[in-house]
């Protein structure tokens, strides 16, 4: 699986920190583990207190793009807050898949605060046996 890398996720991080959160037209990133299960890969992103209606899950060709917005939580008018560490505003990935990949049957699972995405490996890209025939029509030659 081919992923784009970004050599300035931490610069990234902090950046966050100091402007403030991610907006839909500049999101912030979000931490992501994949790997191989078999025959698929499985690609989990950390999205603590997001709730699976402020997900979104999008393929284009190869490119999967996954944004999330993570709301402020109502408060009353009484409340004071004290301290606000949890990131606010829109998260987003992207993930350029290989053509090995089956885009058409991506599962998606939401717990705990952890999307999970499975996606099989295309059955033209598994490995096969491939059959030898043996001629019908052997000649011998006599001389």
């Amino acid at each position: 699986m081919l992923m784009r890398t970004d050599p300035f996720r931490e610069l990234d991080r902090l950046a966050q920190q100091v402007m403030g959160p991610g907006t839909w037209t500049r999101p912030s990133p979000m931490p992501m583990d994949a790997y191989r299960e078999g025959d698929e890969y499985v690609v989990a992103f950390d999205l603590p207190g997001v709730g699976p209606d402020a997900i979104d899950i999008d393929v284009e060709r190869n490119m999967l793009t996954v944004k999330a917005e993570r709301r402020p939580v109502a408060k009353a008018d009484d409340v004071q807050m004290e301290l606000s560490e949890r990131p606010l505003g829109v998260f987003s990935r992207q993930i350029v898949l290989a053509d090995t990949l089956d885009t058409e049957r991506i599962q998606a699972d939401y717990e705990a605060g952890v999307l999970t995405l499975r996606i099989p490996i295309a059955e033209r890209a598994k490995p096969r046996k491939i059959a030898i025939g043996v001629g019908a029509g052997r000649k011998e030659i006599s001389g």
